[in-house]
């Protein structure tokens, strides 16, 4: 095996057997967590060296079991794929530190350590994946995993949530399927890339659009796009904060990630103007309604929640304008809101571990408390609603640049009054949370912040970690942008990916 296809497979095969050893350890804890410690951070290291070939070979192909390209289970890494699968990989070592603290029981301790690995493991599949069926598959880990994660605590508000998660996100798996099953039917292959190219060949055909339909509906919901996305901000509010900063984090992102990759090499919306139409449509009622949902909310992780709906509004708008400036501007911005998003819901942790609530009218006095808690708060929230130099300014900038350019003006209107009530429902949480005294009748459990980062180490580190990367990215914005540019070249110019996966 070449060193190239090694490390592909080493990247996906470390969290499974992580997992596989964490079961083994079972009700030994501290040794899961040595264990744990040890494979986040290898998965990390081998994750860059899988992009830093990626730069240099532009794409790695790994052809399980040695069958004619096309027919067996492919494993295709591009410039996408390859920045998808490290930016993954290092948020779940930042949440994988953070949540350290967060379980108190030994048994629920060692449930997280085993199906942790099995949700970073369906994270990298579904980003390596170059057929359709083996994406459903990686799916179906994905929602697996996530679904015992949810419940871990067994709250009632848990179970309910986390109902309501599975329930659409196997509704969406049928209809998955069933678009998988017309696609085999029209070219005889659920490998993207040869699908692609028969599809081509029978030009306008209406089971061809039937089927676009069905994936556009399952990756929807996926990704959390209007209308589609009612199941979330009922979830990922009810779920231990460690558990839901990664997911929130990513689940969402692998459904952009998905919607990018299928209708830019299996059905090109570029060259189909009534999808790219829907497609525009639904950017847009994606970011309004995301953002007046998190403005009517008093719960921290609530409104955070809404943000995430309106943020991939902002990555649909890049795909739907789908010029190669666009496509950029949507990976930067996916790369944006995983960071700064994370680094919100990581802080809402810690303002409830000291405040014992999320709930704004509860909560108050934490900037006269903890300044520096404020301080990174703020970085992030003003990074979320585009305030330049920092991160959500320069995604917001290439996109707008591409919508004026491509003619979309009506899109970039919307996205930049979209900004400002953003900054609004920050405001609302900086007032409430970090403004405001605190209400009486309530305390903190701590009284500085040296003693909140002595009770809580890790969660403290990781907010502090992760809020450098967010000013490292905001001021050297540059390498980050061409490496976008280079990715999005790379998607719309759909036939480097054809040929490498077919070997052409």
């Amino acid at each position: 095996m070449e060193y190239n296809q090694l490390i592909l497979s080493s990247v996906l095969l470390l969290p499974l057997i992580a997992a596989i050893v964490n079961l083994f350890l079972w009700g030994n804890s501290r040794a899961q967590r040595w264990v744990g410690n040890l494979f986040v951070v290898l998965h990390l290291v081998v994750s860059a060296l899988v992009l830093k070939q990626t730069v240099a070979h532009s794409m790695i192909v790994l052809n399980v079991g040695d069958w004619l390209h096309g027919y067996g289970i492919m494993l295709a890494v591009d410039a996408l794929s390859a920045g998808m699968i490290a930016m993954a990989s290092l948020l779940a070592l930042l949440a994988w530190f953070y949540s350290y603290e967060w379980f108190t029981s030994e048994s629920v301790k060692a449930l997280f350590n085993v199906v942790y690995f099995f949700l970073l493991m369906g994270l990298t599949g579904a980003f390596m994946a170059a057929d359709l069926f083996n994406l459903y598959v990686w799916f179906e880990v994905l929602l697996v995993s996530s679904f015992v994660l949810f419940t871990l605590g067994g709250k009632k508000a848990q179970l309910e949530g986390t109902l309501k998660y599975v329930a659409i996100n196997v509704f969406s798996s049928t209809i998955f399927l069933a678009g998988i099953g017309v696609i085999y039917g029209l070219t005889g292959t659920v490998n993207m890339a040869a699908a692609g190219i028969a599809l081509d060949s029978l030009g306008q055909s209406s089971l061809a659009n039937v089927a676009a339909v069905f994936f556009l509906v399952s990756f929807g919901i996926k990704a959390a796009v209007f209308p589609l996305f009612f199941w979330l901000p009922a979830t990922y509010h009810t779920a231990p904060i460690g558990i839901s900063s990664l997911v929130v984090a990513l689940m969402t992102k692998v459904g952009v990630y998905v919607l990018i990759r299928f209708f830019t090499i299996v059905f090109p919306i570029s060259e189909n103007e009534v999808f790219r139409i829907i497609f525009m449509l639904i950017a847009a009622f994606t970011m309004v309604v995301g953002v007046f949902g998190a403005a009517a909310q008093s719960d921290f992780r609530k409104i955070l929640s809404f943000h995430i709906v309106s943020q991939i509004g902002y990555m649909i708008m890049g795909l739907a304008i789908g010029t190669p400036l666009a496509i950029a501007g949507a990976l930067f911005f996916v790369l944006h809101n995983v960071l700064v998003k994370t680094n919100l819901f990581f802080i809402s942790g810690l303002v409830n571990r000291v405040a014992g609530s999320y709930s704004l009218k509860q909560l108050g006095g934490v900037l006269t408390q903890f300044p520096l808690l404020a301080l990174v708060f703020a970085i992030s929230a003003f990074a979320l609603t585009g305030v330049p130099p920092l991160t959500g300014f320069w995604g917001k900038f290439i996109l707008a640049k591409a919508g004026f350019m491509a003619g979309d003006w009506e899109i970039v209107t919307v996205s930049l009054a979209v900004s400002l009530i953003t900054l609004f429902s920050m405001t609302k949480i900086w007032n409430q949370v970090f403004w405001k005294p605190l209400p009486q009748g309530s305390s903190f459990s701590v009284s500085t912040f040296s003693q909140m980062a002595k009770n809580y180490p890790s969660m403290v580190l990781v907010v502090l970690c992760l809020t450098v990367i967010i000013l490292g990215v905001s001021f050297f914005p540059n390498q980050f942008i061409e490496y976008a540019e280079r990715a999005a070249q790379y998607v719309v110019n759909r036939t480097d990916y054809i040929n490498a996966v077919l070997n052409r």
